[in-house]
C-alpha cells in the first residue's frame, strides 16, 4: 500500500494517510493537485491549504527562506505553523495572503515511508468543509474515499486537529486551538524570542 500511495501522489492522485492528529487528504503540491483537493472537500480553492514535510530539512529546501530556528524549535509536533513566504513559493496553497502554512508531524511509519519516497504533499484534513474531523479511516466521507488513489490505514488516530500558529505579524497569534493548548503554543513561541 505503500508504494501506491506513493505512485498516486507521484501521479497528481490525492491519497488519505494518517498523521500525528487526524487523517490528512494529501496530494503532490501543485496547483492543479489544491484546486482537486478544494472541490473534494468542497471548499473554496483559496482557502489555504498546508504544505506537510517528512522533516525540516525537507521543508527548508523547497522554501529555504522559512525562519529555521522556529521550525527546529517547534517542528516535529502538532503544529501548522503560518509563516511569511517572502518568494512566494507554492502560492497556490497560501490562498490570498503572502503567507505559507507548514506542517512537520510524527508521522507514523507508514506515513513517514510514503513521505521520504514522495517528499512533501499538500495536507488537510480528509473531511468535508466543516465536517468532523477523521479519526479512524471509517470517518473519511465516502465520497472522498471513493475519489483517493490510495488510502493507508493507520487505525484509530487522537482526533484532535494541530494547534494553527500565525507567526507572520508582529505578535503569534493562534488561529486554531488543537492538540497543543492555545497559552502552551503562545508561551513556548515566546520562549524563542528571548
Amino acid at each position: 500500500m505503500i508504494d501506491a500511495a506513493v505512485a498516486a501522489i507521484r501521479a497528481g492522485e490525492p491519497v488519505v494517510l494518517p498523521t500525528d492528529t487526524v487523517y490528512g487528504l494529501c496530494a503532490e503540491p501543485t496547483a492543479r493537485a489544491a484546486r482537486l483537493v478544494a472541490r473534494l472537500k468542497g471548499r473554496e480553492e483559496r482557502q489555504p491549504t498546508a504544505l506537510l514535510a517528512p522533516s525540516v530539512d525537507t521543508l527548508l529546501e523547497l522554501v529555504p527562506e522559512l525562519p529555521e530556528r522556529v521550525l527546529r524549535a517547534l517542528l516535529p509536533g502538532p503544529y501548522t505553523l503560518i509563516l511569511s513566504n517572502p518568494s512566494h513559493r507554492l502560492p497556490w496553497l497560501g490562498g490570498q495572503s503572502a503567507a505559507l502554512g507548514v506542517r512537520v508531524p510524527r508521522l507514523p511509519e507508514q506515513t513517514a515511508s510514503v513521505l521520504e519516497e514522495a517528499g512533501a504533499v499538500l495536507a488537510t484534513s480528509a473531511n468535508l468543509h466543516g465536517g468532523p474531523d477523521p479519526r479512524r479511516v471509517e470517518d473519511v466521507p465516502p465520497e472522498i474515499r471513493a475519489a483517493c488513489a490510495a488510502i493507508l490505514d493507520g487505525g484509530e488516530l487522537p482526533g484532535t486537529p494541530s494547534t494553527v500558529l500565525d507567526l507572520t505579524g508582529d505578535e503569534p497569534r493562534v488561529v486554531r486551538e488543537g492538540a497543543v493548548p492555545a497559552a502552551e503554543a503562545l508561551a513556548t513561541v515566546d520562549g524563542l524570542r528571548e
